[in-house]
């Protein structure tokens, strides 16, 4: 990626620079998963997070500070309607957060996870991709800086999930514009639409990615003209975490979108990230693919809010007790394989 002195350029030198696992801490973590009581691999999967918590947090697996964090935007592509939902939804939705009346809420109390919401201008709707740029690179960057922010007050895992009336096309433009194929394989129902809504929904990723084809090949270029700021905020927060040895949960749809931007611009930018889950909408299975990840559940959702990386983050938060509480064949007095 070549640099132009413009306020992508710092984030083009972090995104080439990322740091890597502690191998260390994989190793130690390997070690003490042979003593445990319990046959080799008996825990499947659960044993790999334990790995995978160690080698990108640095030190044994724990959680003890989840945090989900919630990002807003606003699309100005909802002027070509594309939803059956209007864009005030958004910001009731976020004072319904504030509230504790969502889902996420709920699910956040049932496991014992933080949140946090971000609500990003969200009386400012972002440029009708169908006809200009969702943001220029100055706010585009000033909008990751400011998802970078969202791990301040310390985490030790972090949940990233969204809020926007409308981002699901943003989403699926994203991945058309990175991966090809049709429009309509990447575009879903979203919050419910379909008929003529939906077609119109197909037509805009269409007239989007071809009005801004000449500058899609830079991930960061194509992350301001089809984004939105609640998409920037989310690749800000993963890169910070992965900076901060943070391991981070991928919720759906537009998380996903998110994160594969950073993945065009570097092949290793998720290594620390997990899917949390796959999502109802279309499109979803096939962005995961395309990222070389396995989601850890599917139980149909499309809702956002995070709602499927904190149900994740039960399981994490699982597989790093069994790692650090179960006893030892020694530690139990139980007699080990010969």
């Amino acid at each position: 990626m070549s640099t132009s002195g413009l306020p992508f350029d710092d984030f083009r030198e972090l995104i080439a620079n990322l740091p890597g696992p502690v191998t260390q801490a994989l190793v130690d973590a390997r070690q003490r998963d042979s003593q445990l009581t319990k046959p080799p691999g008996a825990l499947g999967r659960l044993e790999e997070i334990a790995f995978w918590l160690a080698a990108w947090s640095g030190r044994k697996p724990a959680v003890t500070r989840p945090l989900v964090a919630i990002f807003a935007g606003n699309h100005g592509v909802t002027r070509q309607r594309i939803t059956p939902y209007p864009p005030e939804v958004t910001k009731q939705m976020v004072a319904n957060f504030s509230n504790g009346g969502a889902a996420i809420n709920q699910i956040c109390a049932a496991y014992d996870l933080g949140l946090k919401v971000f609500d990003l201008a969200l009386d400012y709707p972002t440029g009708d991709i169908t006809e200009e740029a969702a943001l220029s690179e100055r706010d585009c960057a000033a909008t990751m800086a400011f998802g970078m922010e969202a791990i301040a007050g310390g985490t030790d895992l972090l949940c990233i999930g969204e809020m926007g009336i409308g981002n699901t096309t943003i989403a699926a433009a994203i991945n058309y514009a990175l991966y090809g194929g049709t429009a309509q394989e990447w575009v879903g129902p979203g919050t419910g639409s379909e008929g003529e809504v939906l077609q119109r929904k197909i037509e805009a990723v269409e007239k989007a990615v071809e009005l801004h084809r000449d500058h899609l090949s830079d991930p960061l270029e194509l992350l301001r003209r089809l984004g939105g700021r609640e998409i920037a905020a989310m690749a800000g927060a993963i890169l910070a975490a992965r900076m901060e040895r943070i391991p981070v949960i991928i919720d759906g749809y537009v998380a996903t979108a998110a994160a594969a931007v950073l993945k065009a611009a570097n092949p290793a930018a998720l290594d620390h990230c997990l899917i949390g889950h796959v999502s109802g909408e279309p499109g979803h299975m096939r962005a995961i693919d395309k990222l070389g990840k396995t989601p850890l559940l599917a139980l149909g959702m499309r809702l956002g809010e995070g709602t499927g990386a904190a149900l994740a983050a039960g399981i994490v938060k699982a597989a790093a007790a069994c790692h650090t509480g179960m006893a030892t064949f020694e530690s139990a007095g139980v007699s080990n394989k010969d």
